[in-house]
């Protein structure tokens, strides 16, 4: 097994494709709009069910492999169901496409239906990736085997800002863009955000996507304040009102405080100290709303313990895990562990 193949099995690459996932499956009919447009109109979601996940092994590297995401439908005007498998590729693995192959094959035995494979690759690296597995001898061509790709930093991030697609806001943070334009990315987001005017449990989503993959400095987030200070005073209020931006709503709550102070240490303090409590106060908020609309009622027991989390870069890690996680026990068992590091921090402090 290669060191790539192995780092595919670690927490971080499961993590990133639970992500992925959970975006995909909240905006399945989006994200073929955006991408595959022929396929978009062909496909009828009103019909759509996704299925659960399946897991194979591979007999010859004794690996096991999980399908990410079937999605079970009809084309418009057929009665046949048909599977469409979309596989997130967050590192490179030279024989992909044979995996590809594999999951196609496997799923076809098991359903013996049309299956569409998709594949979307989104490490950092710019590279073309084969789409197609031929096997062939010189007297007789055996089997073409092809599937859908997208290479998300071959797309020009440019490309998608005019687009009122929640799935073209979150994955601009893994387009292609150059260290200099990472500013001006965040800030064609946010813009979108306002446009899309999506529910608190969406924007979240999104939000948290966006942020995990595409975090400012704080001299970027700096930068970006004042080019929002550029826009027109209509939409620069609508992005700053954005309640699960909470970058946002903590660099506005650390400005009045700070605006209190008459010195200029008392302005600096201020700014620092509501920073911290403003985007803290807003990842809490956003911790709430998205546990409220993936688990239901039972999340407000977890109320109290989430209130004492504050530091930041567990709250960080707190948001992610309730973005992925399967189930409210695994959110519960991640806050308790947490609560109990930064217990144990503050003695040692």
């Amino acid at each position: 097994m290669s060191k790539e193949e192995n780092l595919s099995d670690s927490q971080g690459r499961t993590d990133h494709d639970r992500l992925f996932k959970e975006l995909l499956s909240t905006f399945f009919e989006e994200f073929m709009a955006l991408f595959f447009p022929d396929a978009y109109e062909a496909i009828d979601f009103e019909h759509t069910s996704f299925l659960s996940e399946e897991l194979f092994t591979d007999i010859l590297k004794g690996e096991k492999r999980r399908v990410d995401l079937l999605v079970e439908t009809h084309l418009r005007g057929e009665e046949s169901l048909i599977i469409i498998h979309v596989e997130p590729q967050s590192y490179e693995q030279t024989s992909f496409h044979d995996r590809m192959f594999i999951y196609f094959s496997r799923l076809y035995e098991k359903y013996r239906r049309r299956i569409l494979p998709i594949a979307i690759f989104s490490y950092d690296k710019v590279k073309k990736e084969p789409d197609t597995l031929h096997i062939s001898f010189p007297f007789f061509n055996v089997m073409t085997f092809q599937f859908l790709k997208v290479e998300l930093r071959r797309k020009n991030w440019r490309d998608y800002i005019q687009q009122d697609n929640p799935i073209a806001a979150a994955l601009l943070s893994k387009m292609g863009y150059t260290p200099e334009e990472r500013v001006e990315v965040k800030k064609e987001f946010l813009r979108m955000l306002v446009r899309l005017e999506q529910d608190p449990a969406r924007m979240t989503l999104l939000t948290g996507f966006f942020e995990t993959y595409l975090q400012l400095s704080e001299e970027e987030e700096q930068h970006l304040r004042m080019e929002l200070q550029k826009l027109d005073p209509n939409e620069e209020g609508r992005i700053m009102e954005l309640t699960t931006s909470w970058h946002e709503k903590g660099r506005r709550e650390g400005k009045q405080e700070g605006r209190q102070e008459g010195r200029q240490e008392g302005r600096q303090e201020g700014r620092q100290e509501g920073r911290q409590e403003g985007r803290q106060e807003g990842k809490q908020e956003a911790v709430h709303v998205l546990l409220q609309a993936k688990f239901g009622d039972a999340a407000k027991a977890l109320h109290e313990d989430i209130q004492k989390l504050t530091k930041d870069e567990y709250i960080d890690e707190l948001l992610l895990k309730v973005t992925i996680a399967p189930s409210l026990q695994e959110v519960k068992d991640f806050i308790q562990d947490k609560v109990s590091k930064q217990t144990k921090d503050k003695r040692l402090q």
